[in-house]
């Protein structure tokens, strides 16, 4: 669980009392310095946001190693982030792009001021994900939402989109729900 600018591991880790999960899973929640995984927007130039944007793609990569060796299986990791973890729970699979349990994705896009397509390949073997938004949002674009989900989905991601018309940078009891259905099925 990926937490928000701003916010912290406990934070994003409240959410879990909203979700329906098994007694037996293991909730990891890194915390950003600071309370931010990178400094400035994620639609910002990628330089801008370095080396901090470096430093936490790696952090989580690192988690994922660990978690890893313990015989759990990349197709059992699941992943869930809200607004700037979003963005870089999206980025960070997109750049290791294979099975997962799934992906949920609160508000959300791809890092950089343009795509570098480049930088995501691979096959998610139709991982389950969901991503949703508010319209309008006052940090994240939907136009690059819908890259995003576009970009995934070239990468044989099963992912359910939804656009939330005047929703607050919030978390719904809507999105929780749908998460549910599609990922935590």
């Amino acid at each position: 669980m990926i937490h928000g600018r701003g916010a912290s591991a406990n934070s994003i880790l409240s959410l879990a009392d909203h979700l329906s999960l098994p007694a037996d899973m293991a909730i990891f929640a890194p915390q950003a310095a600071e309370h931010s995984w990178y400094p400035y927007s994620f639609m910002a130039p990628v330089e801008n946001n370095e080396p901090a944007l470096s430093s936490a793609l790696a952090l989580i990569n690192e988690l994922v190693d660990d978690i890893t060796k313990q015989s759990i299986e990349k197709k059992d990791i699941y992943f869930i982030g809200f607004s700037q973890g979003a963005c870089l729970t999206l980025e960070y699979v997109a750049r290791h792009g294979e099975q997962y349990g799934g992906v949920i994705a609160f508000t959300g896009g791809l890092i950089g001021q343009t795509l570098v397509t480049s930088n995501y390949s691979g096959d998610f073997a139709k991982t389950p994900m969901v991503i949703t938004t508010g319209d309008p949002d006052p940090h994240v674009p939907v136009s690059r939402v819908e890259e995003t989900v576009a970009q995934l989905t070239k990468m044989n991601a099963d992912v359910l989109f939804k656009v939330y018309k005047g929703r607050p940078h919030n978390v719904t009891q809507q999105e929780l729900e749908l998460a549910e259905q599609h990922v935590l099925k």
